[in-house]
């Protein structure tokens, strides 16, 4: 047995001890910081506890001046200590004085002491406290002790929250009389209104046994917990075949974690140090927690949403615990609260009761909120406070379209959103008898409007809607949801069930994208700086071309009969479209001597993303490219040096600005000049304000979210472009940073719907 893990589960062992014991909870915190120095060979051991206003008390030591106990204070992030806490994440300093965070407290008496490691005291997620050890050398603490202190950290954690050493009412936030109305702000996941009950979803399971008596009984239950909660998995999953297309990708995914050996083998790693199984699984999320927090890929913080989902599970196999709201007897309508949620977790309650989900987290792209699309249950989410502001049986109203949340409003309020569901519900039956008017303005002008979609079920959106086609569908979203590369085969029976969906309507395929913030669960790349501008999309697959040659055989293959479009992503320069347009070349006449039917035409195209490429446009529109989508998303975000997942600057720089707008006017007049065909995808177009613009400047071909199609359909029949066109270009020299006022003011004048 290594070293480290003999150290540890001899100390663990002698925690047990200390926590069976008798004697208050201050008492035995003192004798488990002596324990823990004696137990490390260090000359200090001291614990400091979160108080209200995020200020670290220090509330035990072994070393340290007995007088600064509960004296001593720091801020979150003032010190070696507030930097822990400040980034839930361990700190090693052989030479603490010299650390540029060092603050020097004389009242404790550390004068003597050179080095220090401390880890958080992490437990639901938060940081509660800092356990840290201190020598008198310069010590260089080695990764075994650094885990020994980050397990002993868990235990203690367990501790401090069942003493209730802080009072719950110092930290609450509350303010003011919990029971009067209140209005709280957060991020739209999912748009829609929602009116119910509050019903907390509290997944938690509380860990008592954190200690094993058994190291290879524990291994066991793990065992057999992991193999009940995949069982489960797999019902559940049966029981939603009927889902339409690959919203069961999703599902599929969730199914594949349950069989990550990874987090198996950390929670096994755990056991391995004395701690039960529930404990272990209980360290391991925690730990994911504290990292999701200093994480800024999206897609890796929405796939630890699904690990969290699954420790939860797991944890209610290995205690029987299966406290889950879903379990209970639920009112007729209900606003479901809670941190964080997975797929699977929605998934348990009864859809025809849920009228909305509000999250404490959560983003756009996490698996929960896929599923809610489907189920078209509104979601709102980053709202921190909620648990603090709103309580269970609470009356609540979710707003998804403004971003907001009222709890306990009066009859007037929840009248009015209740008004407001019965017109969104009469608005979306409009646009729905609006699906076969063709887009065209009172002048005469049709304009073209393409769905984006990337999952099965997207696709449906073309009936639904009405839509010329698919302007842009997302080939990667597939490669994210499997556990392995997709096989060509697999790849063309998928490409040819979108096009038999697609019956005579066209279909862009973007070929994959990946990297940066979309990452593969079987590909792993060396960290990046700066993803976004990293190895990613068309870069990737000519660096390893037998992948994009496997996608572009399989869309061939699929193709066969019928047209092909297929554009490539995030190209930068002229030479980067001509080698992947090489590799389309090179498969078409492998297929065709392989006998395969060809497609009916082929057209390839390039999405227009990367500034650079704007100043080879001529070049590239001689070089004999089919047509042009504009990547509006990225474009904006490149053009502004602005990282558009950035809350700070998200509503910094304006698409609806001069400099952007004149950017688009000399992409779509290069184009026009060309006579190649140009359109734009993304969120601009999805949004009849900058819709608006776009038309007033010459687009006729839009690509745009399907929820977005009737209201942007509405304004093009309410528009005269005849008029728009003149405004719009008067605006392209102007100073503003953003002409968004000038143009709704604008379109109200003209009686131009932007509903």
């Amino acid at each position: 047995m290594p070293k480290g893990e003999k150290d540890a589960r001899r100390l663990l062992g002698r925690l047990r001890d200390v926590m069976a014991g008798g004697g208050g909870a201050q008492d035995r915190l003192n004798r488990v910081v002596t324990l823990i120095a004696q137990g490390l060979g260090t000359d200090v051991c001291s614990c400091y506890v979160m108080r209200a206003g995020e200020v670290l008390e220090l509330f035990a030591t072994e070393g340290l001046a007995q007088d600064a106990v509960h004296k001593t204070r720091m801020r979150v992030g003032e010190g070696l200590i507030g930097e822990i806490a400040a980034k839930a994440r361990p700190l090693m300093a052989a030479d603490a004085w010299s650390h540029p965070s060092f603050s020097y407290r004389p009242e404790t008496g550390e004068d003597v002491y050179r080095s220090l490691a401390g880890v958080p005291l992490i437990r639901g997620g938060k940081v509660i406290g800092v356990l840290a050890v201190q020598n008198r050398d310069n010590r260089d603490y080695q990764d075994f002790e650094q885990e020994i202190l980050e397990t002993v950290a868990m235990v203690l954690s367990e501790l401090l929250a069942g003493a209730k050493l802080v009072h719950e009412h110092e930290l609450s936030t509350v303010a003011g009389n919990a029971v009067l109305p209140l209005r709280l702000e957060g991020a739209i996941l999912n748009p829609g209104i929602g009116v119910g009950i509050a019903v907390y979803h509290q997944p938690e399971v509380h860990v008592t046994r954190l200690l094993a008596d058994d190291t290879d009984s524990e291994l066991a239950r793990l065992r057999d917990a992991l193999r009940e909660m995949r069982r489960s998995i797999d019902s559940m999953l049966a029981g939603q075949r009927h889902m339409p297309g690959e919203y069961t990708d999703v599902l599929e995914t969730f199914r594949m974690f349950a069989e990550d050996k990874g987090w198996v083998g950390r929670i096994t790693e755990h056991i391995k140090t004395g701690l039960t199984a529930e404990a272990a699984v209980r360290k391991v999320d925690d730990d994911m927690r504290a990292r999701m927090a200093q994480i800024t890929d999206a897609y890796l913080r929405e796939r630890l949403h699904d690990l969290e989902d699954l420790a939860n599970r797991l944890l209610r196999h290995l205690t029987g615990d299966g406290s889950t709201a879903a379990m209970s007897d639920l009112p007729d309508h209900v606003i479901l609260i809670c941190r964080s949620l997975g797929p699977a977790e929605l998934l348990d309650y009864d859809p025809s009761r849920l009228r909305g989900v509000i999250m404490e987290e959560g983003s756009p792209g996490m698996h929960a909120v896929i599923v809610a699309k489907a189920l078209d249950i509104p979601v709102i989410g980053q709202v921190p406070s909620i648990f603090q502001r709103v309580a269970p049986l609470d009356p609540v109203v979710v707003d998804g379209e403004h971003g907001q949340v009222f709890a306990r409003p009066g009859e007037d309020v929840r009248g009015a959103f209740l008004d407001g569901v019965k017109a969104r519900q009469q608005r979306r039956a409009y646009y729905h008898a609006l699906k076969d008017t063709p887009p065209v303005t009172k002048d005469g002008k049709r304009i073209k409007l393409m769905i984006n979609a990337g999952l099965m079920m997207d696709m449906g959106n073309l009936k639904d809607t009405g839509a010329d086609g698919v302007g842009l569908y997302r080939t990667e979203i597939p490669f994210m949801a499997r556990s392995s590369l997709p096989s060509v085969d697999s790849q063309t029976q998928l490409y040819g069930k979108v096009l038999e969906m697609a019956e005579d309507k066209p279909v862009t395929f973007r070929t994959l994208d990946v990297g940066g913030d979309k990452l593969l669960p079987y590909w792993q790349s060396a960290p990046e700086d700066n993803p976004a501008l990293g190895w990613r999309s068309i870069r990737i697959t000519l660096d390893r071309p037998a992948i994009l040659r496997a996608q572009v055989r399989a869309l061939i293959r699929a193709s066969g009969g019928r047209e092909l479009r297929v554009m490539f992503p995030m190209v930068a320069n002229v030479a980067e479209y001509r080698a992947a347009r090489a590799l389309v070349d090179m498969e078409l006449a492998r297929e065709a001597a392989r006998g395969t039917p060809p497609p009916e035409r082929v057209r390839v195209g390039t999405m227009l993303e990367v500034p650079s490429l704007v100043w080879q446009l001529p070049a590239l529109l001689k070089d004999g490219v089919d047509f042009v989508s504009i990547g509006s998303n990225d474009l904006m975000q490149f053009t502004f040096a602005s990282d558009r997942g950035n809350p700070r600057i998200a509503g910094r720089y304006d698409p609806l600005s001069p400099p952007a707008l004149s950017l688009l006017k000399r992409i779509l007049d290069l184009c026009n000049i060309a006579a190649v065909p140009v359109s734009l995808c993304g969120e601009m177009a999805s949004r009849p304000l900058e819709a608006l613009a776009l038309t007033g400047l010459g687009f006729r071909f839009l690509s745009l979210a399907a929820p977005g199609m009737g209201p942007v359909k509405q304004m093009i029949l309410s528009t005269n472009l005849s008029d728009v066109k003149p405004y719009v270009m008067s605006l392209l020299d102007l100073p503003d940073v953003s002409v968004r006022g000038k143009l709704r003011a604008f379109a109200k004048d003209h009686g131009i719907e932007l509903s």
